[in-house]
């Protein structure tokens, strides 16, 4: 067990951000986080977090993935100080770091995530994991990694199906199979710069804007994407008269979507509305 003093780092924020959808509550009064195929227990402490793995584990496996390299309050010292709400956001939404997340997981959840709420999405995630992902033992509990394109690749719709994934079985199904056949090459898509990222992941079934701005910002870590959903389209319209200032924030946009996310959605911002 180590405890990490940060305090730019607060599990429970990041947990409800809408970035990761296997960073869950537990029975314990902390989450459990599963990626990379490890299990990893973590809790909330004054200005940090406490991680059950130690300090070399955490180096070695998890420092990059929690992307302990940039430093958000810079990235917040960036917000136009005219802006009174990007400026109550981004201090609601301290403690939000952008995971470095898988790219396939990435693109699959978030062809999952449309038109459904987040609690959902833990859903029908879970339950592909839980179905067709590789067991992982740890502490006494099973857990299961996210499925790999191969493995899911090899059934059929009625299976993703079974998972409550609706009209978005057909895509999960051609994605996996793109992938699986060499047709899509996520590895290799790294090398792509942001526009031509893009264009590749739209050709992809069931991805449109929104989700390949969202594969591309937890799934590549290209901060200069800011993905739209209701939330933010709203929150746009509301507060900025239909028109956010992208272009003030060429390489930090993504990081500033979420703290707007995650306040827009918060009794906090929503009372103000009232």
């Amino acid at each position: 067990m180590i405890t990490l003093a940060n305090p730019d780092f607060n599990i429970k924020k990041i947990a409800d951000s809408g970035q990761c959808f296997r960073l869950n509550p537990n029975h314990e009064g902390g989450y459990t986080l599963v990626a990379n195929g490890r299990v990893l227990q973590l809790w909330d402490a004054d200005n940090g977090c406490r991680i059950d793995c130690t300090q070399a584990e955490f180096d070695a496996l998890w420092r990059d993935y929690f992307d302990f390299a940039t430093d958000y309050a810079s990235i917040r010292a960036q917000a136009d100080p005219e802006d009174a709400f990007l400026q109550r956001a981004c201090a609601y939404g301290a403690g939000i770091r952008m995971l470095r997340q898988d790219p396939w997981e990435m693109l699959m959840s978030f062809i999952i995530s449309q038109r459904k709420s987040i609690p959902a999405i833990r859903f029908c995630v879970e339950a592909l994991c839980a179905r067709y992902g590789e067991p992982i033992e740890h502490a006494g509990g099973r857990y299961f990694a996210f499925p790999a394109a191969e493995r899911l690749a090899a059934l059929d719709e009625a299976h993703f199906l079974a998972c409550s994934l609706g009209y978005r079985a057909k895509y999960v199904l051609a994605c996996a199979r793109m992938i699986a056949s060499g047709a899509l090459d996520l590895d290799a898509m790294t090398a792509l710069d942001d526009e031509a990222l893009f264009s590749v992941l739209l050709k992809v079934p069931g991805v449109g804007e929104k989700v390949a701005n969202c594969a591309m910002l937890f799934g590549y870590h290209r901060l200069s994407r800011f993905p739209r959903d209701v939330w933010i389209n709203r929150v746009i319209e509301q507060e900025y008269g239909g028109a956010f200032p992208l272009e003030r924030y060429p390489d930090t946009a993504g990081a500033l979507q979420q703290y707007i996310f995650y306040y827009a959605r918060s009794a906090v911002y929503q009372g103000k509305r009232i």
